[in-house]
């Protein structure tokens, strides 16, 4: 029976993480590529991440103002948004915006580099292309996922409490109250911890799949596909196993 070739690259993706993060460990980082790397996954991106925020903010809240303000628990209001977007919403939204920014173009880049034999040509300079390509790429989403998702949640929060003001009058000082007896003081490290998680996922699922595509041009798309669907997949997995890990207790 032969092994999907989806499984292999998922093996072969978490060797490529697992050599990367040693090579950190070790500090045999490529400074030079770096600095790319952590603008194309932080100001890079940081434009859709906010533009998301405010919509997702903004109708979220909509929602459940509508529903509590019926019910006469408007001043609930602020502190129900709070929780789900630093528990489930800001992480869960940003890992999938950096999926489809930032690790179709690692996929993309590493593939059509595979292709074009540059890997190799890396590879006779007696070069490790995981310690030039792929730990900068990773420390980047490392870095920046946590920083991408901190900008969601403010950003989705202040919206929320505009249009809960501006749509159902409830009191700035209303809700903000209720945003700070809600909220628990170790939900926004246990946010930033599951942003962390799903960026090391983004990197080394994109960088994997990359440096594993083969045969022509066509084959990049495919294996940018690829790495999108299969990031996606197990953050959601992993985005179950965090939510009961640091928030069922």
């Amino acid at each position: 029976m032969n092994t999907p070739r989806w499984l292999k690259r998922l093996g072969a993706s978490f060797l490529i993480g697992g050599q990367a993060v040693a090579a950190t460990l070790k500090g045999r980082i490529n400074t030079v590529d770096l600095l790319d790397q952590l603008m194309e996954a932080g100001p890079g991106s940081v434009l859709i991440v906010l533009i998301i925020s405010v919509a997702a903010g903004s109708v979220f809240n909509i929602q459940v103002a509508a529903e509590l303000t019926r019910q006469g628990a408007g001043s609930t209001v602020g502190g129900i948004l709070a929780i789900g977007l630093a528990r489930e919403i800001a992480p869960l939204l940003t890992a999938c915006l950096l999926a489809g920014k930032v690790a179709t173009a690692y996929a993309a880049q590493l593939g059509t580099m595979k292709v074009t034999e540059q890997i190799d040509a890396i590879t006779m300079l007696r070069t490790d292309p995981v310690e030039y390509l792929v730990v900068p790429r990773m420390i980047a989403m490392v870095v920046m996922a946590p920083v991408q998702c901190f900008f969601f949640f403010i950003m989705a929060i202040w919206s929320g409490q505009i249009t809960s003001t501006e749509f159902y009058n409830i009191p700035p000082q209303v809700f903000w109250s209720s945003v700070r007896s809600w909220m628990d003081p170790q939900d926004l490290p246990f946010m930033l911890v599951k942003a962390l998680v799903f960026g090391m996922i983004i990197a080394m699922v994109a960088c994997g799949w990359g440096l594993t595509t083969k045969g022509g041009p066509k084959e990049v798309g495919t294996s940018t596909t690829g790495a999108v669907v299969m990031t996606l997949i197990l953050v959601s997995i992993m985005d179950v196993v965090l939510t009961q890990v640091l928030f069922g207790i």
